[in-house]
């Protein structure tokens, strides 16, 4: 593959790249540059972590990238995620890799590297030390959106130190690339400044979009990266995402709630369920209407499909009905991979667990 084809791969990965000239003199001086994205884990999966991290991871490794996957366990604990619990931490981090696994991500291809056996070492704890002397808290404390927190949230001193460690993970694992969703802009940012200071390098930030909860859009907030966590599904509020273990009732019940104003493109939670997954997986897309509504119609495209709907010659609901049918064809291969065996124990403890922020 040419150099051309991929990038053209990996900016259909990235809503923000950082540099595209950094990435493709990469490209041209490796063969297979190092890209790493990193999970907390912390309970159920929803589709944006689920089908949106396969389609990306895929296309990154096609693009001939060396994939490297950070099992974030610590930084989990850091952040209190399952009530600080590790041992349900790290349960959850192999649920995770048994579930991409079911949803097609090239697994074998990837190497998964756990906090746990990393950041215990003292070349790490060297690094994420650097960092900290050379950064203010100030500096620190407005990367706290990595962690799903607001700006000027109370932080505890474990997530304080929580941003340090992550930019000094780029390094110790030895990445080119960091592939991780718009709301790790800030940590990947500092990684970049702070990294030539301490004789490292500058990584290519390759920044994924994050996909819209299904709520109405409220925020009063005037920083972008709040306004980003304000918007994002999240699976402390379950309604505003469509979990990978949602039974097909549980899907058409809040798809059907969605926020999907008539003709409205912009900021359509529905839309973009369509545009960053539907489309992404199927070569058309099928709309079931009644015949005095037109029939059933067919859509080659993503820009066909928003094109219609923007002319208000899509209804609201005949788009939900086709999106709830879509979303649950995609989901139905790993409900029945967790049905029986190893994964469906391994599922049940996940559901067992208590959510926390």
């Amino acid at each position: 593959m040419d150099i051309e084809s991929r990038m053209d791969l990996i900016r259909q990965v990235g809503e923000e790249i950082v540099t595209e000239q950094e990435l493709k003199d990469l490209l041209e001086t490796k063969t297979n540059p190092v890209a790493y994205d990193g999970f907390e884990p912390s309970g159920r999966v929803h589709v944006a972590q689920g089908i949106l991290r396969t389609i990306n991871i895929n296309k990154m490794i096609k693009a001939g990238v060396t994939f490297k996957m950070w099992v974030a366990d610590w930084f989990a604990w850091m952040n209190n995620k399952l009530g600080g619990d590790l041992e349900k931490i790290r349960i959850a981090g192999k649920y995770y890799i048994e579930l991409w696994k079911a949803c097609g991500m090239k697994t074998d291809k990837i190497k998964f590297v756990w906090a746990r056996d990393v950041v215990t070492k003292e070349d790490h704890w060297k690094t994420t030390i650097d960092i900290a002397r050379n950064s203010t808290v100030k500096r620190i404390t407005r990367c706290s959106q990595i962690m799903g927190r607001k700006s000027g949230e109370s932080l505890s001193a474990a997530q304080i130190i929580y941003p340090c460690m992550q930019a000094a993970d780029i390094f110790r694992l030895k990445c080119d690339i960091t592939q991780l969703g718009m709301d790790q802009r800030k940590v990947n940012m500092l990684a970049r400044e702070i990294g030539p200071k301490l004789g490292f390098w500058k990584p290519v930030v390759v920044s994924h979009h994050m996909i819209l909860g299904l709520s109405k859009p409220a925020t009063i907030s005037k920083d972008p990266a709040d306004i980003l966590l304000d918007l994002k599904m999240s699976k402390s509020k379950p309604d505003s995402a469509i979990f990978m273990d949602d039974s097909e009732e549980e899907i058409k019940r809040k798809i059907t709630k969605a926020f999907c104003p008539e003709k409205q493109v912009d900021m359509n939670p529905i839309l973009e369920y369509c545009k960053y997954m539907i489309f992404e997986k199927y070569k058309e897309m099928k709309i079931g209407r009644p015949a005095k509504f037109g029939g059933t119609i067919n859509y080659p495209s993503y820009h066909e499909l928003e094109k219609a709907y923007r002319k208000g010659d899509l209804h609201p609901q005949d788009l939900k009905n086709s999106v709830a049918f879509y979303l649950n064809d995609m989901i139905e291969p790993v409900r029945k991979h967790f049905e029986k065996g190893p994964a469906r124990k391994l599922q049940e403890q996940i559901r067992s667990f208590k959510i926390t922020r």
